[in-house]
């Protein structure tokens, strides 16, 4: 199974504690697509919206296609998300409860098809994210010092 990453989401684990995640498949343009393979596109500022039952994916950018010409796509258009019926109403059942977003985490392309991993989650405070870095450096510190014993 050969899973090649097109992005990554760096804000995604920092400013959200993801509580579940699921794969989905996305209804895309073929420039897209070819897009895609050449690694040009951003979710850093994109969210997923649930409307009348279905999962869209706002505000990602994915770059235009040069070789497309006029068949090209629009770079940020609402893309339509491939999720089961259960898994869309168990999201937006998490969604209604307070401080709950789905933010999507990476796109890439798994077997030849592009996917993207979204994940629940609720948004940390600033302390939160602090007391984190603070663990991480602590972490770091301890095994700098243990290291030389090894």
């Amino acid at each position: 199974m050969s899973v090649k990453v097109v992005c990554k989401n760096p804000d995604a684990f920092r400013d959200y504690e993801i509580v579940e995640k699921y794969e989905a498949g996305m209804v895309l343009m073929g420039s897209e697509v070819k897009s895609l393979r050449n690694g040009t596109a951003s979710i850093k500022e994109a969210y997923v919206k649930i409307e009348n039952g279905e999962a869209f994916l706002v505000n990602s950018h994915i770059a235009d296609y040069k070789a497309a010409s006029f068949l090209n796509h629009k770079p940020n258009r609402k893309r339509k998300l491939l999720l089961k019926k259960h898994e869309i109403e168990r999201i937006e059942g998490k969604i209604t409860l307070k401080g709950f977003t789905v933010v999507p985490i990476q796109i890439y392309f798994k077997e030849g098809i592009a996917k993207i991993e979204i994940g629940v989650g609720r948004g940390r405070q600033k302390e939160d994210k602090r007391d984190r870095i603070r663990a991480k450096e602590e972490k770091r510190r301890l095994e700098r010092i243990l290291k030389p014993r090894r």
